[in-house]
């Protein structure tokens, strides 16, 4: 029962005839058709006026800093974003920027507008003090357990950034998951952001394939660092269709909410602390992760540490009786 993460997924036999029949061309020399199609489509959905197919969220995220930051420049994020923690100070190391996280103090996964405003600092610094040029946000909020920021907020936060002449970056990996909880399209949740990163692989079954979506200006030049990056790929619309066949099933994913919620009351019954989920992510505090992890790799459940807790996550390869039959084995393993 895998529920590490719901990028162990894989692709079901509709995604597959896909992938075999996929139309290709190479997409360094020309424009694969594919790929272009998952790209228009993306940005539309998005409400970007273009869109870049990159092989990983990594990249994307990478390519998107690259091109908004100097190095040396400063940049902030919510704590436990996974610019932060996740892609192995590529932002610092590649990027060139400086990084600095906000606490969750206007709830899990994002900052106060006067958190945000105060990290920012006024006018009048110093040559030599850092130069904050750019915020990067995260919608869902992977370390704080698939927190949902609503739109009403992500527009306190990007006007407290514009106002300090701030670009924004919109880690929307799991943006899909905070518009299918929300009820509303994902452009409502990318208003004024510069550009937003989203991913086929978490719960939709795609086996690669993110996009970093912004103006026409910001996808030449992300395209030449895509390139530089080592992502320009030949006959990548074999992975694009892959793709496609991920977006028509966005409307699939309340599902995986369900059973993410059917798993942490059924945790919470068995005396577990479980979080009430707001996507498909459960976060349960134990006493000890290590020993809780092991304990249920040997129940036949894996799960995961994240953020000092355990942490697991529902998707399309497991059903609600597969949730039903995990926490029968985790019953089963307490009362030993």
């Amino acid at each position: 029962m895998d529920l590490r993460s719901d990028t162990v997924t894989r692709p079901d036999e509709t995604m597959r005839r896909a992938m075999a029949s996929a139309e290709v061309a190479d997409n360094v020399i020309d424009i694969d058709p594919t790929i272009l199609e998952l790209e228009q489509r993306a940005a539309a959905l998005l409400g970007m006026p273009a869109a870049l197919w990159t092989p990983s969220g990594t990249m994307a995220n990478l390519i998107a800093l690259s091109v908004h930051l100097q190095r040396g420049d400063r940049f902030l994020a919510p704590k436990g974003a996974h610019v932060l923690l996740n892609e192995l100070g590529s932002a610092a190391w590649l990027a060139g920027g400086m990084p600095e996280p906000l606490p969750h103090d206007a709830g899990p996964g994002r900052p106060a507008p006067g958190t945000l405003s105060a990290a920012i600092g006024g006018a009048g610094a110093p040559y030599y003090a850092l130069r904050t040029t750019l915020l990067c946000l995260e919608n869902t909020h992977n370390w704080a357990g698939g927190a949902v920021t609503p739109p009403d907020e992500h527009a306190q936060l990007l006007s407290v950034a514009r106002q300090a002449g701030l670009r924004v970056h919109l880690d929307g990996a799991r943006i899909w998951h905070a518009a299918c909880a929300l009820g509303l399209p994902p452009a409502a949740l990318t208003v004024g952001a510069d550009t937003v990163s989203a991913c086929f692989s978490k719960a939709l079954g795609a086996p690669v394939g993110s996009v970093v979506a912004g103006s026409e200006d910001f996808v030449a030049r992300a395209r030449r660092m895509r390139q530089m990056l080592g992502g320009g790929v030949r006959q990548g619309g074999v992975l694009a269709a892959a793709c496609l066949v991920a977006l028509d099933r966005v409307n699939d994913l309340g599902a995986e909410h369900e059973k993410a919620k059917r798993l942490a009351t059924g945790l919470a019954e068995l005396g577990w602390e479980a979080d009430t989920p707001e996507t498909n992510i459960v976060l349960a505090g134990v006493p000890d992760v290590a020993v809780a992890v092991e304990s249920l790799a040997s129940w036949g459940v894996l799960a995961g540490p994240m953020a000092g807790k355990v942490r697991f996550v529902t998707h399309r390869d497991v059903s609600a009786q597969d949730i039903d039959e995990a926490l029968r084995r985790i019953r089963g393993g307490n009362a030993k």
